[in-house]
């Protein structure tokens, strides 16, 4: 037969037998059964929730932070020691000023006021010796009053022995006159009788007048006595004003010596103090540095700049630090976190390959801890978060500080499919722990209690 009578039939061979067979549509479908297998076991696979952050580099202390020097004094700078990018120890001097302010410009300041400070201390001495002066003069007016006193009292105790003396002999003499009175009248009626002579009589009457004499005289020395003993009382007073009076001017001289003294004193604190400040702020002339550093940017250049107390003058980064990172996270996702949680960090300049769900199948990333919780947000609304390096991880060594950071803060491992269900219902982490019921509180005591 010619060429235009044959079939395709008989030109059929194994390989074309084997394509006629397949059934497209059986494939399909068991290539979709193959997806669905896959994509349900992906969906028990585990996926570890986090929370992740974006912040920057920073260290775990403060003093190990970039700070600015300041000028503790209002002064003028007057020359540099160092430039932009050197390397300076603890205590290395970083400028010079000199003194701006008028109060302190002499330069014999601090040898004035040592002075001034020596002779304030002489005048002390001085008062000193005069309140000791003026305590024995105290002591000896003190000693001279009890003498004086002494003395007094004798003259009137002696008085008073004398006016019972003289009592006595007033007391006899009027006894006396009494009787002469009466042996005189009855020798007058006797006379007058015939019974007593002339001479009798005027021998009576002379002895009646001097019985008046005597009683006379015992009064007269009795008022004297008792004027005794009145001027003996009167000079014990006059004795005891004129000591007190005198012993009142010592003292009140003494106290105002005192005073003086005190006042001297209190002005030699104040020097002391005086003399401390000018000592102390002469040594802020000199601004040193803290710490090991590097001189990062001088913030105030000219010579003869005048700057206020209190203005930086310069940046310093410390020479060693320990690296942290700041991270900053959502309000929703606050309560999930903990100190202690597990963060996997990434640095700006080192490459990374990062699986949220699979932080161990991440490449590039350092493996880091939280340390520290802000209980209060922050301006952006979010909160600030601390990561240091975890226990035996180790970080860049040429981390800059403030250089961009991210970390992921990994949280509880659940399946792949709840995450996803999660995500999409825009619900958060899972924070809910674990609580020991009854029970299981029951059965521990038990095994404790049975060790």
């Amino acid at each position: 037969m010619g060429l235009g009578g044959t079939h395709l039939n008989d030109f059929k061979t194994p390989s074309l037998e084997q394509v006629s067979n397949i059934r497209p549509h059986i494939v399909l479908a068991r290539i979709i059964q193959v997806f669905l297998v896959i994509m349900i076991g992906f969906m028990f696979l585990p996926w570890t929730q986090n929370v992740q952050g974006v912040g920057t580099v920073t260290t775990l202390r403060p003093n190990d932070r970039p700070q600015a020097i300041p000028s503790i004094i209002t002064g003028r700078i007057e020359q540099w020691y160092v430039r932009e990018g050197d390397f300076v120890k603890k205590g290395d001097t970083i400028v010079r000023i000199s003194e701006a302010k008028e109060d302190y410009f002499d330069p014999n300041l601090i040898e004035n006021t040592a002075k001034q400070i020596t002779a304030k201390e002489e005048a002390i001495k001085a008062y000193m010796d005069k309140v000791n002066a003026l305590e024995m003069q105290l002591k000896a007016l003190r000693e001279g009053l009890q003498a004086k006193l002494s003395q007094a009292y004798n003259k009137l105790e002696q008085a008073k022995l004398k006016l019972i003396i003289d009592s006595n002999e007033y007391a006899n003499a009027k006894v006396n006159l009494d009787i002469s009175n009466a042996q005189a009248k009855r020798f007058e009626d006797l006379y007058k009788e015939g019974l007593k002579s002339l001479t009798e009589l005027e021998g009576r009457r002379l002895k009646q007048q001097e019985a008046v004499n005597k009683y006379n005289a015992s009064v007269n020395k009795l008022n004297i006595t008792q004027q005794e003993i009145s001027n003996a009382k009167l000079e014990i007073a006059n004795i005891t004003a004129e000591y007190n009076d005198k012993i009142a001017k010592a003292e009140a001289e003494q106290f105002s010596t005192l005073s003086a003294a005190y006042d001297a004193r209190a002005t030699v604190s104040k020097l002391r103090s005086q003399l401390n400040t000018y000592t102390k702020r002469q040594s802020y002339y000199y601004i040193t540095a803290p710490q090991d550093c590097y001189i990062v940017q001088a913030i105030k250049l000219g010579i003869g700049e005048i700057v206020k107390d209190g203005t930086p003058l310069v940046t310093i980064v410390p020479a060693e630090y320990q690296v942290a990172s700041t991270i900053f996270i959502s309000p929703r996702d606050y309560p999930v976190v903990h100190i202690g949680d597990e963060v996997r960090m990434q640095f700006d300049g080192y490459p990374s390959l990062v699986f949220g769900g699979w932080p161990n199948a991440s490449i590039g990333t350092f493996k880091g801890k939280v340390v520290a919780i802000d209980k209060n947000i922050s301006e952006n609304n979010k909160y600030r978060v601390l990561v240091a390096p975890a226990e035996g991880e180790k970080w860049p060594d040429k981390l800059a500080i403030n250089s961009g950071s991210t970390g992921i803060i990994l949280l509880k491992d659940v399946p792949l499919g709840y995450e996803i269900w999660r995500q999409l219902n825009g619900f958060p982490p899972e924070y809910y722990e674990e609580i020991s019921t009854p029970d299981k509180k029951y059965k521990k005591n038990d095994k404790g209690n049975k060790k």
